[in-house]
């Protein structure tokens, strides 16, 4: 089945040319969902201590930050289906905003997880939405550079969110560094609802309408190469650290400026894939997946020589960090009445997959070694190069 995507179908009769202010505050809002979802991994001590917790038990932050981004990314659609869709991005910045407040001023552990799972309503709700909101947004032609805008926030906050927070919490406290992004979530906020247009609710979501879209077989395929991209990453990448410091042998130092190339390959990558998939789709759906699943194979070859494993990581972040810009651009031709829907399965999906390539490759690189973990991620991210190949003929 082919399904045409027209431009009366992405964008309002009325929009004449992109708004990129509008695309450029809402990456902003990527920047800080993106980092204060991870920002308790640089700050677990602290965290702990103060709290009076095990770091095991602080490490949970992660975890209900992901519980609440799938529950809110299946439900909050439908919940808000009739809400104007900037009212409800500026409704998911204040939560984010009260998010930071809440885990910055926490007097013990239960507020804490109270205040992070605020993070992943925020995190589920505005990321179902937003191949929708840039659909709408964007002109056809330049929805490919739209959504890499977008992820360009993704792909920064990647980059300086582990190692600035660990300088700060350092500096001003662990409460001190999440305090700070209250300023600039409150920026973000007053920025979207002086640039972003009304955009009224044009479609229902319900778990009806998701169920459906899991009976169109191409839909379906993208789901299958989607939740594998993010398995095979994450059984990789979390090990990274562990992987550098044991088999690779570098320092502190040299091991963080190792996980910055990773980063600065990203941003470079995510800089660039807008224009390859105006008109390269189905291959960067089957070469980014297929492309890593090398690097990974090479990881396990030369993981011992620093230099060559430096190369590897500059393009694993290169070749990894573009791939939802490419699926979400697929969804938008592919679905392009139901990406509310749409987007809702796919952030619930990337969410539980991230969370089983995490388990799979820490069961792997405890029993069997570290090599069986990189493997692992290999023959995913191969399998979804192969259901990429066949999800790209659809469109």
């Amino acid at each position: 089945m082919t399904i045409e995507l027209t431009a009366n179908d992405a964008i309002p009769a009325e929009t004449v040319e992109t708004p990129w202010a509008a695309v450029t505050c809402l990456s902003l809002l990527t920047f800080l969902l993106v980092g204060l979802e991870f920002l308790p991994v640089s700050l677990l001590t602290p965290i702990a201590g103060e709290l009076s917790v095990s770091e095991g038990q602080a490490g949970m932050a992660i975890t209900v930050s992901g519980v609440f981004a799938v529950m809110t990314s299946l439900f909050g659609n439908g919940f808000l289906s009739k809400w104007d869709r900037k009212a409800v991005v500026l409704l998911y910045t204040g939560v984010l905003v009260l998010s930071s407040l809440t885990v910055a001023l926490a007097p013990n552990f239960a507020v804490f997880l109270a205040g992070r799972a605020l993070v992943g309503v925020a995190i589920g709700g505005f990321w179902s939405l937003s191949t929708a909101i840039l659909a709408r947004l964007a002109l056809k032609s330049e929805l490919p550079k739209a959504i890499a805008l977008l992820q360009g926030g993704t792909a920064l906050a990647i980059v300086v969110a582990a190692p600035l927070g660990s300088f700060l919490g350092g500096l001003i406290g662990w409460r001190g560094t999440f305090l700070i992004t209250v300023p600039i979530g409150l920026v973000a906020l007053i920025w979207q609802f002086a640039v972003l247009q009304k955009m009224p609710a044009t479609e229902t979501v319900s778990i009806g309408r998701m169920l459906r879209l899991l009976r169109n077989r191409a839909f379906l395929i993208g789901m299958a190469a989607t939740g594998l991209v993010f398995m095979g990453m994450n059984a990789l990448s979390i090990y990274l650290r562990p992987f550098l410091e044991g088999v690779t042998g570098v320092e502190l130092n040299t091991l963080s400026l190792m996980l910055l190339g990773v980063g600065l390959g990203g941003l470079a990558g995510t800089s660039l894939i807008g224009f390859v998939l105006r008109r390269h789709l189905t291959a960067a759906l089957i070469g980014l997946p297929g492309t890593v699943a090398l690097i990974a194979l090479l990881l396990i070859g030369f993981g011992s020589s620093p230099w060559a494993t430096a190369v590897l990581l500059v393009l694993w972040g290169f070749f990894s960090t573009p791939t939802p810009v490419a699926w979400n651009t697929w969804m938008a031709r592919l679905v392009p009445g139901e990406l509310e829907a749409a987007g809702g399965i796919q952030v619930a999906l990337i969410q539980l997959a991230i969370a089983g390539g995490a388990f799979a490759g820490g069961v792997l690189f405890d029993i069997a070694g570290w090599w069986s973990a990189f493997l692992l991620a290999a023959l995913l991210l191969a399998g979804s190069a192969a259901f990429g190949a066949l999800a790209g003929r659809r469109v």
